[in-house]
Parts: structure tokens; sequence; C-alpha cells
């Protein structure tokens, strides 16, 4: 699918993976609505509209996704939105937050498929493509899915979530020509790493087999593109870790 004259989705669009997939989105020729909470803090990007909006909210997103649907066929959506809280199931202090464990699941799961869901019906309504394709939805999960560490019970269990709606959802969607699949992500070196050390960022890349780095966000950016116009891809998880397989802690 080319990206030139339709109009893109991007969540989480104000930093990090959801910023860089929005600017490469543009590059590419799409008008790109990034949203997101905080978008007052987002940088100009041309060809990227920020709208405020909270993915756990369906007026918010049924709005946003009306914005971009009349502005070019609405033809690709990348759920980049999520938080990461950290807490053991019981720790020190007691029992995990429950509340907490809602939060991540709500924003991390029910918001992307909320995205999605919404975003669908108006790809569903445009006109076909070649091989009666009408869109492409890429959605983010992380290793973590798979390798959950120590205190990442909510974060693994949203995110497990999100590969596990993979297949069902591109199955639901292939009648009206929309491929659905999804990213994990390993350690990428996103704003939420801007707060440790160099010394421990350096020891999280050390983990990495190879390339012994952080992966880049425009890396992300690069291969959700690379989804996008490949036209066969579908229903599919795609790890991009460097081989990595997280240990325990």
């Amino acid at each position: 699918m080319e990206l030139t004259n339709v109009s893109a989705i991007v969540t989480g669009a104000a930093s990090g993976l959801g910023q860089a997939t929005a600017r490469e989105l543009s590059r590419r020729g799409a008008q790109v609505f990034g949203l997101d909470l905080d978008v007052a803090s987002a940088p100009p990007l041309d060809g990227v509209t920020y709208v405020s909006a909270d993915v756990t909210d369906e007026e918010d997103v049924r709005q946003a996704v009306s914005r971009a649907a009349a502005t070019a066929p609405l033809r690709v959506v990348v759920n980049c939105a999520g938080i990461g809280p950290s807490a053991r199931v019981l720790g020190r202090k007691g029992v995990h937050d429950l509340g907490l464990y809602r939060r991540v699941v709500q924003v991390n799961m029910v918001g992307t498929f909320t995205v999605m869901a919404i975003a669908a019906e108006a790809i569903a309504a445009t006109e076909p493509l070649d091989d009666d394709q009408r869109g492409v939805v890429i959605n983010t999960a992380s290793i973590a899915a798979f390798e959950g560490q120590i205190g990442q019970v909510a974060y693994a269990s949203s995110k497990g979530g999100v590969v596990a709606m993979t297949l069902p959802a591109a199955r639901d969607l292939a009648q009206i020509g929309i491929r659905v699949n999804t990213i994990a992500p390993g350690i990428v070196e996103t704003p939420m790493l801007s707060t440790v050390s160099e010394e421990f960022r350096a020891g999280l890349a050390a983990g990495v087999p190879f390339p012994r780095r952080l992966a880049r966000p425009a890396e992300y950016a690069e291969l959700a593109a690379f989804i996008i116009e490949h036209d066969y891809i579908n229903g599919e998880v795609i790890r991009m870790d460097g081989a990595l397989r997280m240990a325990p802690r």
C-alpha cells in the first residue's frame, strides 16, 4: 500500500516510537494525525497534525478518526500509545495496586483495541485498492509479552493481550480488506530511558546479542512503513529486539 494521498493515525505521537513513526509516514506522503494526551510538548513536524486524545475515551477516538477520515481516505493506523509502570504481584508494600493494574491494561490493550475498532469502521467506508485492500493496522506489543520480567506483570499482561488479538483481528477484518500486524520491540532508546544513567543504559545494551546496542525509534518507524507497504504481511507479530531474550530481572 502506498502512503501518498492517504490519512494515517499514529497514537502516542508526541514522543518516542509514535513521534518517529509520525515523522516517517509523513515523509513518505501520508497526512498524519498524531494522537496523544500531551500534544503541547510535541515538536512541530511537517505533515503531522497533533490531536489531543485519550485512547481509552471512545468519544475522543471517534472525533479523531472522523477528523482524519475527512481530510483524506483513512488507510493506516499505528498504535504506539502505552504506559509501563513497574510493580510486583506481592511486594514490600503489599499487593499490586489493583487500580494500577486495570489502568495499564486499559491503556495498553483496551486503548489499542478501541482505536483499531473505531478506525476500522472508517477504513471500511473507503474505496478498495489493488487486491481489494483498504487499510493497515499496526499495533505495538513488547518482548515483555513473551518474557516479562519481575515487576512487569501488568505490562506483560497488557502486551500479551495485544499479541493475542493480532491473528483474530486480522481474520475479523480480512473480509473488508484490512491487514493487522503487531511489532514487539525490545529495549528502545525512548524518553522513558532518559532518566537512567549512561552506565545502566550501557548494561542494557550489552545484553543484546547483536547489534549490541539499544534499538532506535527510527528503526521501529522504518519497520512500520515496511509492513504498510508490503501487502502480503498479515496477522503477524514481528519481534524487533536484536535477538534479545529477557532474563527474569
